[in-house]
Parts: C-alpha cells; structure tokens; sequence
C-alpha cells in the first residue's frame, strides 16, 4: 500500500500532514525530509502511521517522523510522539521489540597504518570474541539471581563485575541503567530468553564496526569527543536480545486488551496502549527499562570484549592503546523528560522508536565532559558507508523534543532484499571497498546489503539542515562482523 494523500510544505526539511487527515488525529503530524526523498517514504505508507500516531491519548506538540521513517510496528521507525507525563498513554509500539537497541562508539589512539597490517586477526579475534548470528549466546552464563540484577542495574551491573571501567557509565545514555526498573514485572519467559544472550550481538542489522575517522566537519565538537582525522574507532549496534523482545509481546497482549475493555479509539490496533498512571502503564514502563537496562549492560560486556580483543592482537593493555567509550545512544526507547513545544511545557514521556536523543548543549542530563558542546549523536548507515558523528543542536530542543535520526533506514524490506540481491554481491561489494567481513549467515548478508538502505548523506543533510543536529566526523569503515 501507498501514501497517496499531499504533504504540506512547512520548509524546506519539513512537511506536514494535517490534523484531520486522519479522523482521530489530535495533532498534526511532521516528516523531517527533502522533497526528493517523498516518494520513497510515501512508497510503503509509512506516513500513515506517522498520521496514526497522532490519535495517541495525551499526546503533545506533533507526532514526528525523521528522515529514515520506514513501515514498523504501530509507529514508524523513525517516530518521535511525546505525550503528557501526568495524563497521557504509552505504547510499546513506540518503543519497538527491540528495547533500548543502540548504538556504542568506542575510540582508540591506534591510526589506520596501526591496524592494516593486523586487520584480518583483528577481525579474526572480535568475531571469535562477540557472539553474533541468530539466536546466538553469550560468553557469560548467568543464573535467575543474575539476571534480576542485570535486570535492574544495567551497565551499573557488568561495570561491578568486571566487564568495563567506571568511567564508561560516564557516557553511556542514563549512565546506562533505567531508574524505576523492576524485575518482578517481567515474565518468566522474558528472563528465560534473555539469561543465555547477555553480551551478544544477534543478527538482523546488528554489527560491530571497525571505523577510521575520515573526515572532520567540527574540530571544537571532534576534540571534546576525543575523535581526531586517521584515528580507529569501533561502533557496536545491537539491543536486548530475545529478552526485551518477550517483554514487547507480553504487554502488547496486556494492553490490547485494556484498550478493548475500556472503549479507547484508536486507528490501528497495534497503537495498543495505556494511560502512565495506571497499572498496566506503570508495569510496562518499569519492564521496559529492565528491558533498557539488559542492553547497556550487553553492550557494556562487548565493550569489554572488543578490549580483550585489541590487547590480544596488538599485546599491549587496553588503557595504553586508549580504548575509551566516546557515548552510548539508544534508540527504542521511552524517556521521562522536561520539554517545550507550541503551546506548551512541562514533564512528557518521549516515545522515541528508531529516533535518538540530540539534546543541546546546557542540559543537564548530559556528561560533563560535553554539556558545552551538545550530546554525540551515532548515525550508522549500511555496512558499506560508515557512521556519522552529530551533536545535538538547539532547534532539536524546539522542533523535535530532543532528537534526531538514528541511522539510515531501510529503502526496501527484508523480503524485497531476499528476492533482489545475492550474498556473492555483497561480499564482492565489500571486498572491492577493501572492508574486511566476517559474517556468519549469507542470508543475513542478503538482508543487510548496503543497497536496502537509504542514502546515508541525504538523511544526514535533512536533520542537519533542520537544525536538530551538527556534523562533527565521518566514519568509514574497515572491518565489519555481521549476525
């Protein structure tokens, strides 16, 4: 199906669909997006969920869409909504099954002409090291009690236990770990799915990258983030595994059926929802950042690994080859946060599905090490092209709650992948870059191409030119391990 109605033009990054295109629309809804990239958003309707989403009860400000909007689950990837923090509803679909996937990058003092002549143990130890691939299984095996910790703690947890440095909490989003969270409001078949996949990647578009900062846009906003021209960097895309995605379906069930018991109109039932304050939205909103906090402590346990990996390769300690987190983003989530928008102010809950945090310089919630300079923004693209280094900007403050793009997005779906493309191609593709692959699944190669992606510079240029984010680096990269 496809988007046939207009966009309104608002500027030259922004089009609207107006209050009313949608019978229960609260609001409008607005697309971050160039004029050329339309048709192809318009292609699998995916405005219509950002349309949809504007029916939210409670909603504030509009419902939004960034650049690399695609079909998703009730929301857009790609969907921003926020609602009122005392009256308003919260939705999984706004947060996805994947909770809290993110993306990690980590920098090192190495230089490219370091690591060519060692690339391929390098890319030999990481694939050995991180496990990837479906239903693959992490390194450590946890028991129940574990867990429930990990459950609460997060990266707090994998930091005590060895796995990381006190000081990467510093720069991971919320110091990596949910308050509120709650064990007891996960089922026991959410922790049974995630006990044996703590600190593995998993498959789909998850990956760990091998980086060379390529180009810098912003040497102020590069030098506070520790990132300088030629230096090697590594980004880890990955999120809570099975355990976050039994967490979804769970209260989706829950909540489809508050939605029918209690008459609230909704255009799609995949929007099921529940007021904050009620139980149901409590015990979600808890689970959810149990949810949140499995990832950042995976994400913390392959950090740790990937400097296992490095000491191995080059024999010298991960604090000598100045292997330091830069910032850790989520971007399946929902956050509790202080806002303005038109016609308003206040606490809100922002629902941020495929979207990441950009906040401004001066907010609070940012480290110290970058409240001047705004918060660093990991924009990934295909396996082919690298990963875009932004920082927060002022207009995300007042045109967007807070946040930005998170990668790419896809041009064509999984199944439209599997019939096009060859595993051959891709590897040729990345052989012919001189990118180092390790991947364990052609099938996942097929679904990954590079040409199921939108392209990475035009995205960029949209949330750039809206004034949501400011370029500082570009990452080009030179090994990848894929699911």
């Amino acid at each position: 199906m496809k988007w046939e109605k207009a966009f309104e033009r608002v500027d030259d990054h922004r089009w609207r669909i107006p209050k009313g295109t949608v019978e229960c629309m609260r609001t409008d809804a607005v697309v971050f997006a160039s004029e050329g990239m339309l048709p192809s958003i318009a292609s699998d309707n995916a405005p219509l969920q950002a349309a949809n989403v504007a029916c939210l009860p409670g909603i504030v400000g509009d419902s939004l869409a960034m650049p690399d909007i695609h079909w998703g689950y009730g929301f857009p990837i790609g969907g921003v909504a926020a609602v009122d923090a005392d009256h308003g509803y919260i939705s999984p679909g706004g947060i996805g099954f994947d909770i809290n996937c993110g993306v990690r990058l980590i920098r090192t003092d190495l230089r490219r002409e370091d690591v060519s002549k060692h690339l391929d143990a390098l890319m030999d130890a990481l694939y050995l090291n991180v496990p990837s691939g479906l239903g693959s299984k992490g390194l450590k095996k946890l028991n129940d009690e574990e867990l429930s910790k990990v459950l609460e703690y997060g990266s707090e947890w994998a930091v005590r236990n060895g796995y990381g440095w006190d000081r990467d909490l510093e720069r991971t989003e919320e110091g990596g770990r949910m308050e509120g969270a709650d064990p007891t409001h996960v089922s026991d078949r959410a922790k049974k799915r995630g006990i044996p996949q703590l600190g593995s990647l998993g498959s789909g578009n998850h990956f760990l990258e091998v980086d060379v900062v390529d180009e810098v846009f912003d040497e102020g906003a590069a030098k506070a983030f520790g990132l300088s021209e030629g230096m090697v960097t590594v980004t880890v895309h990955c999120g809570s595994r099975g355990c976050g995605h039994q967490i979804a379906t769970d209260y989706l069930a829950d909540m489809g059926k508050y939605v029918r018991d209690n008459d609230v109109r909704l255009p799609d039932p995949q929007l099921a929802c529940a007021p904050l304050s009620s139980d149901i939205g409590a015990r979600y909103f808890s689970a959810m950042s149990c949810g949140a906090n499995y990832a950042w402590a995976n994400r913390q346990m392959i950090t740790h690994w990937v400097r296992e990996s490095f000491e191995k390769v080059f024999s010298d300690s991960a604090e000598s080859l100045g292997i330091e987190m830069v910032y850790d983003v989520a971007h399946n989530i929902a956050k509790k946060e202080r806002h303005a928008w038109e016609g308003g102010s206040g606490d809100v809950l922002v629902h941020r599905k495929g979207a990441t945090r950009a906040f401004a310089p001066g907010r609070p919630e940012l480290p110290m090490a970058y409240r001047d300079v705004g918060q660093p923004v990991i924009v990934p693209g295909d396996m082919s092209t690298g990963t875009y280094v932004l920082v927060g900007a002022e207009g995300a403050m007042t045109q967007s709650f807070g946040s930005s793009c998170h990668g790419a997005g896809r041009e064509m779906s999984r199944k439209q992948a599997v019939r096009t493309i060859r595993a051959g191609d891709v590897k040729r593709e990345m052989r012919d870059r001189s990118i180092v692959l390790r991947s364990g699944s052609d099938a996942s190669l097929v679904e990954e191409a590079p040409s199921a992606y939108k392209d990475l510079e035009t995205v960029v240029d949209v949330v750039v030119g809206a004034g949501l984010t400011g370029k500082v680096a570009r990452l080009t990269p030179i090994g990848v391990v894929k699911g």
